[in-house]
């Protein structure tokens, strides 16, 4: 297992030499001590953020090989995981800890290959209280083909008002 988990980290360092980066997707750290565990280095590397606006998160995604299928294309729990991921980030408020997934239905239209430059779209569809509703849609940057659309719920804290 550790043999297998430090080739993915060098595959991963290669792909970090090959892209260049300028804004990336920060997400709250899931690991007590503060570092980014292998998880969130191995799924979200590479996620760029282009836009933000009010109720609106933009960003644009090179397909690695690392979340590809035997077939090439980007494999399904790598699309769930950006939707989780990216539709979090839309109703994250700072100071308060991450919202929590109630419900995802992600209809999956089309396949992505192995570079490929996918633009995230991520816009609130509504909050009541502590509950949100997102939509998220993936995109083929060259092609416009939607790849995936994603509806999210979430729950988290409200912001205390004293």
């Amino acid at each position: 297992m550790e043999k297998a988990k430090e080739l993915l980290l060098e595959l991963i360092q290669e792909e970090e030499r090959q892209q260049t980066q300028s804004c990336v997707l920060n997400t709250n750290q899931h690991s007590g001590h503060g570092q980014q565990s292998f998880y969130e280095e191995f799924a979200l590397k590479g996620i760029r953020v282009d836009r933000i606006e009010s109720g609106c998160v933009v960003c644009t995604f090179v397909v690695p090989r690392r979340l590809t299928n035997a077939t090439g294309n980007l494999c399904s729990g790598a699309i769930a995981n950006i939707i989780d991921e990216v539709g979090g980030a839309v109703v994250h408020v700072d100071g308060l800890p991450m919202n929590v997934s109630v419900d995802m239905s992600i209809s999956y239209l089309s396949t992505a290959k192995v570079n490929d430059e996918l633009e995230i779209i991520s816009r609130v569809l509504g909050k009541k209280g502590g509950y949100s509703g997102t939509i998220v849609l993936l995109r083929n940057k060259a092609t416009g083909e939607v790849i995936a659309e994603g509806r999210h719920s979430l729950f988290g804290k409200l912001p205390s008002k004293i």
